[in-house]
């Protein structure tokens, strides 16, 4: 969920122009982002700085960073005109303070969306924007991403914006035939970048397919779909 927009380097090494975040927050991003990928075990050792770090950050978050803009949200967005039939039931991982849990809402408008996050303070921001209703068609809840709160096939599609993949977790809560995102803002600039064929060989052990891989704006997208019967009307 790392953004990008005015300088900040005093919040988290931040840069604007076209080039995305700084190169200080793009390494450290990368490296974590790499181990979380390849080595899942590593994750607990990680989670307690990347928690305390976006908690310090939430406040002025998008407004700094320029989350939530066309330019952030343009990946995501083209990788939902690739998922039909619309989902019933779609999850956001990482969705910091909402804006990709909203964007899927608006795609698919009779959809359940819900939004996890790490970050209490980042979920605090999100629930703002829709108010406290947990029975809501949108709805926020703190949570990790490499252990969901949810059972087996609870969604038709899970999305990520900018955050390390948890192949496992998101192929057990994906229904049979449904669609898995993974997008970032910037391609390979993104500190939480993680190349498509690093994501399509995590997924297919999962028994995953790859859909679609491409590029919106600055950014770029992976689709993947698990194995299934797929509703009617795709």
């Amino acid at each position: 969920m790392i953004g990008r927009g005015k300088p900040a380097c005093e919040d988290g090494g931040m840069s604007s122009g076209s080039s995305g975040p700084g190169p200080a927050i793009r390494a450290v991003g990368r490296a974590m982002n790499a181990l979380v990928a390849r080595a899942p075990a590593t994750w607990p050792l990680l989670r307690a700085p990347m928690r305390s770090f976006f908690d310090r950050q939430a406040d002025g978050w998008d407004e700094r960073t320029g989350a939530g803009s066309a330019e952030h949200l343009a990946p995501l967005a083209a990788a939902l005109l690739v998922v039909r039939p619309p989902p019933e039931r779609a999850l956001e991982l990482g969705t910091g303070t909402g804006t990709g849990a909203l964007l899927i809402a608006r795609e698919f408008p009779l959809a359940r969306v819900r939004g996890v996050d790490l970050s209490e303070e980042m979920i605090r921001l999100a629930r703002r924007r829709i108010g406290l209703d947990p029975d809501g068609r949108v709805a926020f809840k703190l949570a990790d991403a490499s252990s969901l709160p949810y059972k087996d096939d609870s969604f038709d599609l899970v999305a990520q914006l900018n955050m390390p993949p948890f192949f496992r977790e998101t192929a057990r809560v994906l229904r049979p035939g449904g669609h898995a995102i993974v997008a970032a803002s910037w391609g390979a600039a993104t500190p939480f970048y993680t190349p498509p064929a690093v994501l399509e060989r995590g997924f297919r052990r999962r028994g995953l397919e790859a859909v679609e891989s491409g590029e919106a704006a600055e950014g770029t997208f992976t689709v993947m779909r698990a194995p299934g019967p797929a509703r009617p009307g795709d």
